[in-house]
C-alpha cells in the first residue's frame, strides 16, 4: 500500500505547554484509522498540528511533501480535509452558501448533489442559516462542506459527540461512503462500536504519543491497553 501520511517524532505545543511528545504514525491511501484515547491524551492536538493550527516540530509528510510550518490553507489545498469537534460552520450563511464556500476551485469529485444524497436534510434546509441548525444538522453540514474541497485525506474529530443515534448512523454512512471513494480517514472517536465497524486500524494515544497501533481485533484482545489507556477511572 502507498503511504499517504508519514509522521515521525512529532512534538507540538500550546504556548509553553508541550502536548505531543515524539509521536510517530503512518496512514496509507484509503485507510480508516481510528484515533482512540482518553480526553487530554493529545488527539485533537495531533489533528491541529497536521493542519498547521498549533506550533509543531518534527516530521510530517503528506504524499512525500513536508507540511510542518505550512499555512493551513496551503495544507488544505494539498488534499487534507478537517472537520473539527466544534464543527465551525458559518452561522450567518445559509446551508447552500456554506457548501459553496467549501467547493474546490476547478472542480471536485464531490458535488452538492452528492452531499445532499448523503444528508437529505441539507437539501431540505438549504436556505436556512447554519446557526439555526441543530447540532446534528451542523455536523452533517461540516462533513459535507469538507467534501466540497475534494480531499484525499480527512481528519474528523469526534463527529458523533452528543448526537442522537439516528444521526450517528447517518454520519457513519457518510464515512463509509468516503472510504468507498478511496478517501483516507483519521477518525478521532470514543465510540468503539463505530471504531470497530469502520477502522482498518486503531491507534491509541496516551501522554502525547502512540501507545498502540493495530487492528480492532488486536485491541479487543489486549486487556492491558484497554485498562491502562482507554478505561475511564482506571
Amino acid at each position: 500500500m502507498t503511504v499517504l501520511l508519514e509522521v515521525e517524532n512529532l512534538n507540538a505545543w500550546y504556548g509553553a505547554s508541550q502536548v505531543l511528545r515524539g509521536l510517530s504514525m503512518s496512514i496509507n491511501e484509503g485507510e480508516v484509522v481510528v484515533l482512540a484515547g482518553r480526553n487530554g491524551s493529545g488527539r485533537s492536538t495531533l489533528a491541529k498540528a497536521l493542519l498547521g493550527l498549533v506550533r509543531a516540530e518534527g516530521v510530517a509528510q503528506f504524499r512525500g511533501l513536508s507540511i510542518i510550518g505550512e499555512r493551513p490553507y496551503v495544507i488544505a489545498r494539498m488534499g487534507l480535509g478537517y472537520v473539527p469537534e466544534q464543527r465551525d460552520v458559518f452561522p450567518t450563511l445559509s446551508v447552500r452558501e456554506n457548501l459553496l464556500l467549501g467547493m474546490k476551485r476547478g472542480g471536485s469529485r464531490f458535488s452538492i448533489a452528492d452531499a445532499e444524497e448523503l444528508f437529505p436534510v441539507l437539501q431540505e434546509r438549504k436556505a436556512v442559516k447554519a446557526g439555526l441548525l441543530s447540532g446534528g444538522e451542523q455536523q452533517m453540514l461540516a462533513l459535507a462542506r469538507t467534501l466540497m474541497g475534494d480531499p484525499s485525506f480527512v481528519i474528523v474529530d469526534e463527529p458523533t459527540e452528543g448526537l442522537a443515534p439516528q444521526i450517528v448512523t447517518q454520519v457513519a454512512a457518510c464515512l463509509k461512503s468516503l472510504q468507498a471513494r478511496g478517501v483516507a480517514i483519521l477518525l478521532i472517536e470514543q465510540r468503539m462500536t463505530i471504531a470497530r465497524e469502520l477502522a482498518t486500524r486503531i491507534a491509541v494515544m496516551g501522554h502525547g504519543a502512540i501507545v498502540f497501533d493495530d487492528t480492532p481485533d488486536a485491541l479487543a484482545a489486549n486487556e492491558r491497553i484497554t485498562r491502562e489507556w482507554l478505561s475511564v477511572g482506571s
